[in-house]
């Protein structure tokens, strides 16, 4: 049995996160108490009336404080009683937030008359501090729209065995920020870049002439083998850990070459290395 814990700031895609996993025939229940979750936890793993594998729980801000402080404990009692909950934390840049509340014209459910919009944002990122802090995928959706977020989560989460380490290998470019969920960022620009080259500006790092541009480099091979080396010694021990998934984020100026030459790369090894991965590209999507 599955039991995903789906949390994140308001406006960050909960809803959005929980209707893609119902499409993947999880049972989905949104804004349940965290006090409640062990007695449906228990009736997951014990009924005899069991249609379903895989069920995902939205906890949000509106449950009560206390609950939220305990939630490491409810984590450790929910071990305890047979099940593996594993939690999905959804975030996005304040700017965003409000841009999103404006436009559907919602109200934030900590807004009030005494308290601002960006002030019940801020005050919600506290209240929620320790189910972030022990997310096993944390996924910012600052730049994504409502198909891109389902599309990650359907691959993220439907795919997701119990017991293994996912990897989402992600290219981004510096021009437009470094990826705030990124758990590891490697950062390209060093090798030679192939926008400079007008025949190659219009390719992309999965094209075969940029992929013999950059492998003419002698620096190439040594930089892959070390990130490469890097990231075989060190996920074994996140996997240990029953982290779900890992994000590997490579850099380069615009995003469109070198590091998406590089994380095609690196998923190519680490899918022959067992790794369930992915591999995304932030500013060709």
């Amino acid at each position: 049995m599955k039991l995903w814990i789906i949390s994140g700031t308001s406006g960050a895609g909960k809803s959005i996160a929980l209707h893609a996993l119902e499409d993947l025939d999880f049972y989905c229940i949104d804004n349940l108490p965290l006090a409640l979750l062990p007695a449906f936890a228990n009736e997951l793993l014990h009924s005899s009336e069991r249609h379903y594998d895989a069920a995902a729980v939205g906890i949000d801000a509106r449950t009560a404080t206390s609950d939220l402080r305990q939630f490491p404990r409810l984590l450790n009692t929910l071990r305890e009683c047979g099940s593996e909950p594993l939690t999905l934390f959804l975030n996005a840049d304040d700017q965003t937030l409000v841009r999103r509340f404006k436009e559907t014209r919602r109200r934030h459910p900590l807004q009030d008359e005494q308290q601002s919009l960006i002030e019940a944002i801020r005050q919600e990122r506290l209240l929620l501090e320790p189910i972030a802090q022990r997310a096993d995928i944390t996924i910012d959706t600052t730049r994504s729209n409502v198909h891109q977020l389902r599309g990650r989560i359907q691959e993220q989460i439907g795919a997701h065995q119990p017991g293994t380490l996912s990897l989402l290998i992600q290219s981004f470019g510096y021009k437009q920020g470094i990826p705030i969920d990124a758990d590891f960022v490697f950062d390209v620009r060093c090798l030679p870049n192939p926008y400079w080259e007008p025949a190659l500006r219009d390719h992309t790092g999965r094209d075969p002439e940029v992929a013999t541009f950059l492998e003419r480099d002698p620096e190439l091979e040594p930089m892959f083998g070390q990130v490469r080396d890097l990231l075989a010694h060190w996920l074994p021990r996140f996997q240990r850990d029953n982290r779900a998934s890992v994000t590997i984020a490579i850099g380069c100026t615009g995003g469109q070459h070198r590091s998406v030459y590089f994380s095609e790369r690196l998923a190519r090894h680490f899918r022959d290395a067992g790794y369930p991965t992915l591999a995304r590209h932030r500013e060709l999507n």
